[in-house]
């Protein structure tokens, strides 16, 4: 059996009880050693396997699920964050479909939940934005184009910008092209929940200098939007005036 596990955002106590669980029974782990925390292989007995996935192909990661598999051993395919986002899950998933072995997935805590737990932020505030876009700057691995910066900033709702911290000068460009201002709210979160974590509060039209400050060049989010900003509405759900299903609005 093959256990795809998030591993959460950074820090080792933000897996979940399953994914911490499976960690300590595997006989084979093979994880995203770029961003995968290592403390996290503590988890693992002492005659369990790891095998740093960042040092090989496709074709290697299947390789050794299916030896796991033939020897009767249980592997964790343990990815960063949650694996549903930027993972390349399906990829592996089909080639486990083709050899019919089974798997299952356990999600994690993605990074873009801990950068607003860091940021003490809520992405969804009323009369502010209602919607997150997750998305990423197309570089060496391009996107399609009706995803691009510009016109996923038209909508003004709040972005969180995966895989791009390398590209900070294009990334402002785009985003006031697509109709943020200059003076817009913004923050770059390293390595966020991780014991180094760095938080640099800035605007879109200071992104790429507030990070060359830092010295920041990769495994940073990019969080952007009005929602960074102190002016919002209070949520209807708790106002004296709303009846709910539990609750009688106070006349």
């Amino acid at each position: 059996m093959i256990h795809f596990v998030g591993a959460g955002s950074g820090a080792i106590d933000l897996i979940t009880i399953r994914g911490a669980k499976l960690l300590k029974k595997a006989d084979v782990i093979i994880y995203a050693g770029s961003l995968v925390n290592p403390d996290l292989l503590n988890y693992a007995k002492e005659s369990c396997e790891c095998y740093n996935s960042a040092k090989m192909t496709l074709d290697e990661v299947i390789e050794k699920m299916i030896e796991a598999e033939n020897d009767n051993k249980m592997t964790v395919r343990l990815h960063t964050g949650d694996s549903s986002i930027y993972g390349a899950i399906r990829e592996q998933m089909d080639r486990l479909d083709e050899e019919g072995i089974s798997y299952d997935v356990c999600p994690g805590v993605s990074s873009f939940c801990g950068a607003a737990a860091s940021l003490k932020a809520e992405y969804t505030l009323p009369d502010v934005s209602q919607s997150v876009i997750i998305t990423r700057m197309a570089s060496r691995t391009p996107v399609p184009e009706k995803e691009n910066i510009a016109s996923f900033a038209a909508h003004g709702a709040t972005m969180v910008i995966f895989l791009s911290t390398g590209l900070l000068e294009k990334l402002s460009k785009e985003l006031v092209k697509g109709g943020y201002s200059e003076d817009t709210p913004a923050a770059i979160v390293y390595k966020a929940t991780w014991p180094d974590e760095k938080i640099i509060h800035c605007t879109v039209g200071t992104l790429y200098e507030s990070a060359k400050e830092n010295n920041i060049t990769k495994t940073a989010l990019i969080i952007v939007g009005d929602v960074l900003a102190s002016e919002y509405s209070l949520s209807r759900l708790y106002a004296d005036d709303f009846s709910t299903e539990f609750r009688e609005a106070k006349k």
